[in-house]
This record gives C-alpha cells, sequence and structure tokens, in this order.
C-alpha cells in the first residue's frame, strides 16, 4: 500500500547509420560498444528492409574480405536476434546532397527513434528532425553512461 511503484526506464531507440554499423560490427573502437548495448537490450537497434540491404551490401565490398557465408553468419548471430524490425512507410526528401540519407530519417520517424547514431556529415548538420535527435556515437556513449542507461531528448 504505502510502496510507490518505480517506473522502468525505457532504453533509447536508436537508428545507426551504415558507416557507424560497420565500424561497431568489424572493429575495435567506440562504436563497437554499441554492440554490447544491442545484444544486451539496453537499446533498442532500428532497422528497416531499405537499411538491412544498405548494412548486407557494404559489408561484401572487397575491402572487408568477407565472404558471403562470413557475413551471413555475422549478421544472423551478432545483428539479427538483436534489432526491432520496422516497416517503412513515410518518406521524406530533406536531404538533397546525398537522398539516399534519407531513408534513415524515414526509419527514425517510423521507428520513432530517440536518436540517430552517425558519422555522415549530411545527417549531423540537421542536429535533429521531428522527436530524434541526430548525434554522433561518442556523444551518445558519454550521454548514455551518463544517464546510467537513460536519455533525455
Amino acid at each position: 500500500m504505502g510502496q510507490k511503484k518505480v517506473k522502468a526506464k525505457k532504453p533509447p531507440r536508436v537508428v545507426i547509420d551504415t558507416s557507424v554499423f560497420i565500424s561497431a560490427l568489424l572493429f575495435d573502437g567506440v562504436p563497437g560498444q554499441l554492440v554490447d548495448l544491442w545484444q544486451q537490450g539496453k537499446i533498442v537497434f532500428l532497422v528497416s528492409g531499405e537499411v538491412l540491404k544498405e548494412y548486407l551490401a557494404v559489408l561484401s565490398y572487397p575491402k572487408f574480405k568477407l565472404t558471403k557465408e562470413e557475413i551471413k553468419s555475422l549478421v544472423e548471430s551478432e545483428v539479427v536476434p538483436f534489432f526491432e524490425p520496422v516497416n517503412v512507410t513515410t518518406k521524406v526528401e530533406i536531404i538533397n546532397i546525398d537522398p539516399a540519407d534519407n531513408k534513415f530519417l524515414e526509419l527514425a520517424e517510423d521507428g520513432k527513434a530517440d536518436f540517430i547514431l552517425s558519422g555522415d556529415k549530411h545527417l549531423l548538420d540537421l542536429k535533429s528532425y521531428k522527436d530524434f535527435r541526430i548525434i554522433p556515437v561518442a556523444e551518445f556513449l558519454r550521454k548514455f553512461s551518463a544517464n546510467s542507461g537513460t536519455q533525455s531528448k
């Protein structure tokens, strides 16, 4: 009777642009911390069919020296069990310099994201759009750890 209900804090919902995703998955360093966060459910990793296609296309670039089997295994073990699929119906034409970047804004809008994590100048220059912020990974991780796993918009 006299106990307060503790409201569980929801993990932030994030869209991860392709360069950050590739860095997180394949290389040591700051973006690599995201893999642990999405696998532990500390962030909700939002992915659309179009974004997943781009991730797979970039992973198959010759410079990464990954076979089709390695890509399949990597994505099936490290990514697919942990992401939240989003059916994107929104279309935006905000970034004209690189229209392919609009798919991240569309995903973030339809997936009700809190953040887009990016290293892309065209996205970062927007700073925010609708109800979400567009920030570099290092800034997100600083906020994430400073807030003990929660963010404010």
